[in-house]
């Protein structure tokens, strides 16, 4: 299998190039990424590119959806929920549609919502998920941006898809480094108090203005970091930027 990706130097997004061998087709996963890098690969590889298949709708992820319609009239593929964001969408795609079968290829969609409805996760050859913003290396996706649907929405995708598959899968996220299942079984703080291993944190905090209870300060894929805060009006659970937590501590 080829791969390749592209990063964004100011968003940090990345897109991917998927294919089944040199001379054969592919597939690219999302767009934030630059297209240059991987349109040169695409190039070098031989590959005849028929998809562009998005993660969600997010900008910094579909910015360069053009480049591929353009250049290879690639058919642009997303969640229905997704699509009503978008305008440039061809066909909608859910869990439970089959295989797409590109080349050597076989992409699966699995359903992953949290951080936006419509997000899904994309498993190529049963090796390969590309998990779009809900899952970082040591890290997960917000829940506070356009579309999310919540913080019970994300960790069920995380906790009971995500790290459901086998430990051994590679995970290529929609910003930063890759990752695997295992790696983030074990090292990634938000999954490590979710399986019950560290305690939950009871820091006071100011988020927005709004009192709250710092439940976890944990890393970011940009190194910066994500916080778990519960509301205290609502006691309701949030995952929201680090940098718009205010601590009591300073």
């Amino acid at each position: 299998m080829i791969l390749e990706r592209s990063m964004h130097d100011g968003w940090l997004s990345n897109s991917y190039l998927v294919g089944d061998e040199p001379g054969g087709h592919g597939v690219v996963i999302d767009s934030g990424g630059p297209s240059g890098p991987l349109l040169e690969k695409v190039s070098e590889h031989g590959l005849a590119i028929s998809h562009l298949l998005l993660t969600h709708h997010h900008a910094d992820h579909v910015a360069e959806n053009h480049v591929y319609k353009e250049r290879f009239d690639a058919e642009i593929l997303a969640h229905p929920l997704e699509a009503e964001r978008l305008l440039d969408v061809d066909r909608t795609i859910e869990p439970g549609d089959g295989v797409l079968e590109v080349g050597g290829l076989k992409v699966g969609a699995l359903h992953t919502p949290g951080h936006t409805a419509g997000m899904l996760s994309f498993v190529v050859n049963g090796t390969e998920v590309f998990t779009g913003d809900t899952l970082f290396r040591r890290s997960v996706g917000g829940v506070r941006a356009p579309g999310s649907t919540g913080f019970d929405d994300l960790k069920r995708s995380v906790m009971d898809v995500l790290m459901g598959l086998d430990p051994a899968t590679r995970l290529h996220p929609g910003h930063t480094d890759p990752t695997t299942v295992g790696e983030e079984w074990e090292s990634n703080s938000f999954i490590r108090v979710w399986r019950g291993l560290d305690r939950e944190a009871s820091e006071r905090c100011t988020v927005w203005g709004e009192p709250a209870t710092l439940v976890l300060w944990g890393e970011d894929y940009d190194g910066g970091h994500k916080a778990w805060v519960r509301w205290d009006e609502s006691g309701s659970d949030d995952i929201v930027p680090g940098s718009q937590v205010v601590r009591e501590g300073g």
